[in-house]
C-alpha cells in the first residue's frame, strides 16, 4: 500500500507569472469550454488528487489568484503572491527553485505546470507512488519524460545518431533519447536546499505518453491541446 511506502508530506508548487511572450493570457483564458482556462483545469485536477498534502499556487497574476480562489474550499489550496522580483522573464530558474522551501514545510515537492492540460489527477497519484517506490530502489527523484526515437539533425544538417555506425538505422533500433514533459518533478526538500534543484542526482525518468505528455508551449500547442482535450 502507498500509505506504507510514502515517508512524509508532499506539496504541489504550481508557478504561474503574468504576462506570458508566447501565447496570450494562456493560463486565464477559456480552454476547451473551460472558463476559467488551463487554471480553472489544473486546480480541478489538483483537488481530485488523494497523494498530495498541500497545493501552492505561486503567482503574481490577478486573474489566477481569483480562478484559484474558488478552489479554497479544499484546505489543501494555498494561494501564495510570489515576489514582483521572481516573476520576471529574465528570472533565473534557480532563484525560484531555491525559493520553494521557504513556503512550504513539505517533505517532497511535486513541481508542476498548468501547460500540460492531459496531466490529471491519475498521473499525479501515479508519479507520487512511483516516486516512493523508486526511493526504496536508490532514486532520488522523479522526471516525467517521453521518450524520444526518431533522427535528428545538428546545426549544419548532419543526421545524429545515438547508437550505432548505421547511417540509416530503423529508428525502433535507436537508443531512446528521453524528453523533459514538464508534468512533475518530483524531489525531497533537501533536493532543494542543498543542491538547488528540483532534480536530484540519481532521477527516475517516469516515461509517458504522448497524449499525457502534452505541453502547451506555442499558440498552435493551445489548439492542438483544445481538441485532444475535448476529445478525451
Amino acid at each position: 500500500m502507498i500509505e506504507n511506502l510514502k515517508k512524509g508530506k508532499v506539496a504541489f508548487f504550481l508557478p504561474a507569472r503574468s504576462g506570458s511572450e508566447r501565447v496570450h493570457d494562456k493560463n486565464t483564458r477559456p480552454f476547451a469550454g473551460i472558463p476559467g482556462g488551463l487554471m480553472q483545469n489544473k486546480m480541478l485536477q489538483l483537488v481530485n488528487t488523494a497523494l498530495i498534502d498541500e497545493i501552492i499556487l505561486s503567482t503574481n497574476d490577478e486573474k489566477c489568484i481569483a480562478i484559484a480562489s474558488e478552489f479554497t474550499y479544499d484546505s489543501r489550496v494555498k494561494i501564495l503572491r510570489r515576489p514582483d522580483s521572481l516573476c520576471l522573464s529574465s528570472t533565473n530558474l534557480q532563484d525560484l527553485i531555491a525559493y520553494v522551501p521557504s513556503v512550504t514545510d513539505a517533505d517532497y515537492i511535486v513541481w508542476g505546470h498548468v501547460t500540460t492540460p492531459l496531466a490529471g489527477p491519475a498521473e499525479y497519484d501515479l508519479g507520487v507512488e512511483m516516486f516512493f517506490r523508486k526511493m526504496q530502489e536508490g532514486f532520488d527523484s522523479l522526471v516525467g519524460v517521453k521518450e524520444l526515437k526518431n533522427y535528428l539533425l545538428d546545426k549544419t544538417g548532419r543526421v545524429v545518431n545515438n547508437t550505432t555506425s548505421l547511417p540509416w538505422p530503423r529508428t525502433q533500433d535507436l537508443e531512446p533519447l528521453y524528453l523533459i514533459n514538464h508534468t512533475m518533478f518530483i524531489a525531497s526538500r533537501q533536493t532543494y536546499e542543498t543542491d538547488r534543484n528540483r532534480v536530484g542526482r540519481k532521477p527516475y525518468l517516469h516515461v509517458m505518453d504522448e497524449i499525457h505528455s502534452f505541453d502547451i508551449d506555442w499558440e498552435d500547442d493551445f489548439v492542438i491541446a483544445e481538441a485532444l482535450y475535448s476529445r478525451k
